[in-house]
């Protein structure tokens, strides 16, 4: 079958709807075996027996590794870090924790054997409930993040308009199609070769290095192809620590992929949120004060911050503001940046009581967003580098309809359906890193680009190869960006939307280093200095031109801060009956920069939109506290959006180019295609119903009950 290839489609597209395309768990390798996790049944205590012997002489078993039999690791002997240390300690923090790896010599013999280990606990009384934890005033709680206070504190006090409220929500689970897992095969002289899910290659292969204490030269990490990292894959979690201290001991390769229900229990999450926002306001529409104080899940073994108050401080003008950011320690995993990390869980906050002060002040949403629009970001005190906001959310509200919005909620019915409109705004800081890029030109007419990055969805290889396009005149089709490989030149994880930025930076001025060479061996030849690269090198008897360049943050960049912005809007339709909402129409802006690549950053958007949906109406981990452990730990049971909830989804962006951030022009935009989107649905189903939900996710029976 033939493929039609766009210029503008996903340079690796047709090799991933054509199965060519491998993910970590596909590799082949001599020689292959499989490892199976054993986990705790209880969520705090020790381990007073662990009888391994039936697992270890069961058919085709070759190890069953615990803390009575461990390799010795290094950085694990020197007790430092977490508490927890994988088969270094007797000790249970959590429900789910690996305690054991049977190894075989198939999946389904290590499967078998692991279900024959027996293990004596000594049980010890734990600690769950987080929304109990936050209303118990003995409760340990941590600093989170330093207050932060401009002005007065708790200033809303005292406006002439004032709003306090409490928004909660849940754990979410990351839950991409593809589990999580490593293959590791330890060879002679230490040589490690790695198959990884991670979000950095660099990132696993410095930590593999100083935890078994090996050269980082010594290991190689291959993360070609990722199927959805969300966040998760920015760690390298004790499960894979396990599978590569097997292969050691082995010195044999070792493949763990852990089951579904291991995906609630070793690779983080969203953590969940306790969020108290106190909004005060002149009674024509100045916001004079804002406090945001947040709680959020941590462990006990391991603590976890993230910018959950961040937005706040600056997303709206006004010299009186306050956060405050605490954390829960609980006997569960330690918890884990997820899409739109903290900033998405304060814009559901922030963005519900806004529009609440917004309607005790009868004053439209978005009228009252852009009264108090800031002209700089007060915490930093400088001008943005750039920000088309108040444009963007002028083209949404054309898009979306918003004139057919009515002030008094509950006002338009579509038979039993309840019809609002809703607007929320999205955040993130929009930086630029160090990356380094190589640039092969070559007397066939290709081009080659290698990185270390990695792409976890977003088209990170698509984005570069259209950058060098453009820069050199090159077809798309005869560029190839070699990614996810360790041993390429240096770059960072992918995450906080600042790839294409960072190594984007690094390509355009691998380009530009190559039109230079390319220029200077033309005069050197006698030939035009604008030659074709193809003749010049011919001209030149050289097979190939090379040009290795490495970005760094922009100088400039000190003076100006850098954010992307994103405008959700969307309609809902509640059922007055059954308290079923239903987004039928969304509209979300993007004010990210110049637009590298139309085609992935339109599904980032649509991505983020989901993602989002999923956080308003549905995601949700549940917990039994009696025992510590999750009950809707599956695909069945943990609701994620399907084709069928997702409506169409309009994509607009004001496609400005921000020159400070990047010779491109562009800004992140993976983590504002979420960052938002819930709060914009909640104040939806607000303007439908009057009935104002404050605890995610908005499912029916809150509906009904409010």
């Amino acid at each position: 079958m033939d493929f039609y290839i766009d210029e503008n489609d996903r340079v690796d597209g047709r090799d991933k709807v054509t199965g060519k395309a491998k993910y970590f768990a596909e590799y082949q390798v001599p020689g292959l075996t499989y490892g199976v996790l054993v986990t705790s049944t209880i969520t705090k205590g020790k381990i007073v027996s662990l009888d391994t012997k039936s697992a270890t002489n069961a058919p085709g078993v070759l190890a069953v590794i615990s803390h009575l039999n461990k390799p010795s690791v290094a950085a694990y002997e020197q007790k430092e870090g977490s508490a927890f240390k994988i088969f270094y300690t007797d000790e249970i923090f959590f429900n789910g924790q690996p305690i054991a790896i049977v190894v075989a010599d198939t999946f389904e013999r290590a499967t078998y054997a692991a279900s024959l280990v027996k293990v004596g606990y000594q049980k010890a009384e734990f600690n769950t409930d987080f929304e109990k934890s936050v209303g118990n005033a003995n409760a340990r709680k941590l600093q989170g993040q330093p207050p932060y206070i401009r002005g007065k504190a708790d200033a809303y006090k005292t406006a002439e308009v004032k709003i306090e409220q409490v928004y909660t929500m849940p754990i979410e689970t990351h839950n991409p199609m593809e589990l999580h897992g490593m293959i590791a095969d330890w060879r002679a002289n230490d040589q490690v070769q790695l198959y990884a899910k991670t979000q950095g290659v660099a990132s696993t292969q410095m930590t593999i290095s100083r935890t078994f204490n090996i050269p980082k030269e010594n290991i190689k990490v291959n993360a070609e192809f990722v199927g959805g990292g969300f966040g998760m894959a920015l760690k390298t979690w004790p499960l894979e620590i396990a599978t590569v201290m097997a292969s050691k001991q082995l010195k044999r390769p070792v493949k763990l992929v852990i089951t579904r229900d291991q995906m609630f229990t070793m690779v983080g999450n969203r953590p969940a949120a306790h969020q108290k926002i106190g909004l005060g306001a002149t009674k024509d529409g100045r916001i004079t004060g804002i406090t945001h104080i947040a709680f959020g899940q941590s462990a006990v073994y391991e603590n976890f911050t993230e910018g959950v108050v961040n937005m706040s401080k600056f997303m709206y003008q006004s010299e009186n503001v306050n956060t405050n950011y605490f954390v829960v320690p609980l006997d569960l995993s330690v918890p884990i940046w997820m899409r739109g990390p903290g900033e998405a869980t304060g814009a559901f906050a922030l963005e519900s009581a806004i529009d609440e002060m917004a309607h005790a002040l009868n004053m439209d949403p978005l009228e009252f967003r852009i009264k108090n629009d800031p002209e700089k970001d007060q915490v930093q005190d400088r001008p943005f580098s750039s920000k088309y906001i108040k444009e963007a959310y002028r083209l949404g509200a054309e898009k979306i309809g918003w004139k057919n919005r009515k002030s008094v909620p509950g006002s338009i019915n579509e038979g039993n359906w309840q019809v609002g409109y809703g607007v929320s705004v999205g955040v993130f800081n929009a930086g630029r890193g160090r990356a380094t890029v190589k640039g092969i030109l070559k007397a066939d007419g290709t081009l080659v680009l290698q990185s270390a990055v990695t792409d976890i969805g977003p088209g990170t290889g698509t984005g570069m190869t259209l950058i060098a396009s453009k820069a050199l005149d090159i077809p798309v089709d005869k560029i190839t960006f070699e990614l996810g490989d360790s041993s390429l030149p240096p770059a960072p994880s992918q995450g906080g939307s600042a790839t294409l930025s960072t190594v984007g930076t690094a390509v355009s001025e691998v380009c530009a280093a190559l039109k230079s060479t390319i220029a200077e061996l033309a005069v050197n030849a006698n030939m035009d200095a604008t030659s074709n690269f193809v003749a010049v090198l011919k001209k030149n008897n050289l097979p190939t031109v090379e040009v290795t360049k490495q970005s760094n943050p922009n100088t400039e960049a000190k003076n100006y801060a850098m954010y992307s912005f994103s405008i959700h809007f969307v309609q809902v339709k509640v059922h007055q009956s059954t308290g079923m909402v239903k987004v039928s129409k969304i509209v979300s802006v993007g004010d990210s920069g110049k637009i590298v690549s139309p085609k992935t950053a339109r599904s980032q958007m649509v991505g983020g939109a989901v993602g989002g949906l999923g956080m308003a109406l549905m995601e949700e981990s549940l917990l039994d506290h009696r025992y510590g452990r999750y009950i809707n730990n599956n695909f069945a049971d943990y609701h994620v959006p399907v084709h069928a909830d997702v409506p169409e989804i309009d994509v607009i962006f004001i496609d400005k180019p921000d020159y400070i951030v990047n010779p491109m022009g562009a800004k992140g935009m993976g983590e504002i295609a979420l960052i938002g989107f819930a709060g914009a649905v909640a104040n939806a189903v607000f303007n439908a119903t009057g009935k104002r939900i404050r605890s995610l996710p908005i499912t029916p029976d809150k509906v009904l009950k409010a």
